[in-house]
């Protein structure tokens, strides 16, 4: 991801600079600083720097540093709309608690939530690592990354072993690990032999009649003070998650597939920034945005659902020759044509009564066009017109690009949202575009190499549009 030449990501280097943008960002924030450091070493700079914009400028808006907006201005009149590239950032992962360090019996947790839509199961037993941010009282920020370094200690969720594990095995599915039950073990202390002179002191005196079995808490918050210089209180205002730990990797003898943590929907995020570091704007201003919180609703002040997007546009428009004006807005967003850059559900043999096999995608099929998302009777879909679908065909055959059309799954059985609608509201053309996934949603994903190569050319032929 540190690529700073152009025409930089192609080919190999296109999968290997995305296995360490998996690496190096498995947090919103971690992706975010990322492709600042990125897109500025490809000529972007700031908005904050501008006072004026004109064609060619790049430039950037990043909220709260966990989502971010990149405009390439083109030439053309920014009422006729843009091309955009929109993605999320944020994955299923396990967050620190605000009061999370609790020791039970000589073993120290870490108190979590779940964020997202996960199966708790599967995040028992796995070598885990922290990333996140601690914010201190006196403006300082301290960055927390424990467990990926080959020296770091890992952490870990225990499970019960199958001997006593009757009563859990009875349980459904969705019970056999409830949310509370999903804490981090953080540390542990041996229980040291009381001395007998203690004892009979203890004896003598009631007020110390209490245990005086070790404090394991107390060792992990000083070994958080020394390393950090964080107290138990700074906690409180911590943006701590707690992600798989390890990197990476290429599945299978032939390397045809990729074993990584996060993919939904960084595989998209990182396909479409690059497309759009690789591309250069021509009439219509293109644009790449990377958005939080997809996972739970797109809400928040860096979610899709809030106004994030279009205040960034404003800031752009109000620094073109004609300035701003709220018709300009509202006629830039209405006539842009977006692809909602976001994983399918890729076509799994081993259950395949789940599909529709003639309408899934499969793995090494290309990019994934999904005409509406949504559930069953396509609630909280957006359903793309057929005129932008047959736009989009057009440029995709004309470049090159193998790609595919699919839903998640069979009709009754399920289904997922994506932004697609809440972009859709703006009134522009929006369609799901973007890479097959096995395993979704699961600590570890998989994606197919070939895949990711077709949405990279497949989202730089769409940039092309007019």
């Amino acid at each position: 991801m540190r690529k700073s030449k152009k025409n930089a990501l192609q080919g190999d280097n296109l999968i290997e600079n995305y296995k360490l943008f998996l690496n190096n960002g498995k947090t919103e924030r971690e992706c975010v600083a990322q492709i600042i450091e990125t897109a500025e070493a490809h000529g972007y700079k700031n908005i904050k720097e501008f006072t004026k914009l004109t064609p060619g400028e790049k430039v950037y808006v990043q909220k709260m540093n966990k989502a971010i907006a990149l405009f390439q201005i083109g030439a053309g009149d920014i009422e006729n709309g843009l091309n955009i590239l929109g993605a999320h950032i944020d994955s299923p992962r396990l967050d620190a608690k605000q009061n999370p360090i609790y020791e039970k019996d000589f073993v120290t947790y870490l108190n979590t939530h779940y964020y997202g839509g996960i199966k708790k199961y599967q995040w028992v037993t796995l070598p885990l690592a922290i990333h996140g941010i601690v914010c201190k009282t006196d403006g300082t920020t301290v960055k927390v990354n424990i467990g990926e370094d080959l020296t770091d200690p890992v952490f870990c969720i225990s499970d019960i072993l199958p001997h006593l594990a009757q009563d859990q095995m009875k349980r459904t599915a969705s019970e056999i690990i409830k949310g509370e039950e999903l804490d981090v073990i953080i540390g542990s202390i041996v229980p040291s032999k009381k001395d007998e002179k203690s004892e009979k002191e203890e004896k003598k005196d009631k007020k110390k009649k209490k245990d005086e079995k070790p404090n394991g808490k107390k060792v992990i918050l000083e070994l958080l003070k020394k390393k950090y210089g964080i107290e138990e209180k700074d906690l409180e205002s911590a943006e701590l998650e707690i992600v798989p730990a390890g990197s990476a990797r290429d599945l299978g003898l032939d390397r045809s597939l990729i074993l990584g943590y996060g993919q939904d929907d960084r595989s998209c995020a990182y396909t479409s920034f690059a497309a759009l570091l690789d591309s250069t704007a021509t009439s219509r201003t293109n644009c790449c945005l990377c958005v939080d919180k997809e996972e739970i609703g797109s809400v928040g002040a860096t979610g899709m659902a809030s106004h994030m997007f279009e205040n960034a546009l404003a800031e752009v428009i109000a620094l073109l020759p004609n300035g701003y004006s709220d018709l300009t807005l509202r006629r830039a967003l209405a006539n842009s044509n977006m692809l909602s850059s976001d994983v399918n559900a890729a076509y799994d043999p081993i259950n395949a009564g789940l599909y529709d096999r003639d309408n899934a995608s499969f793995l090494g099929g290309g990019l994934v066009f999904n005409k509406y998302t949504g559930s069953r009777g396509k609630s909280g879909a957006n359903d793309a017109n057929p005129e932008f679908i047959a736009k989009l065909r057009g440029a995709m055959e004309k470049a090159e690009v193998r790609y595919q059309m699919a839903e998640l799954g069979k009709v009754d059985q399920g289904g997922g949202g994506t932004i697609a609608y809440l972009a859709a509201k703006y009134g522009m053309n929006v369609i799901d575009a973007g890479v097959p996934v096995l395993s979704m949603h699961a600590p570890w994903e998989i994606t197919a190499r070939e895949d990711l190569m077709h949405a990279y050319n497949g989202y730089k032929a769409f940039l092309l549009l007019k």
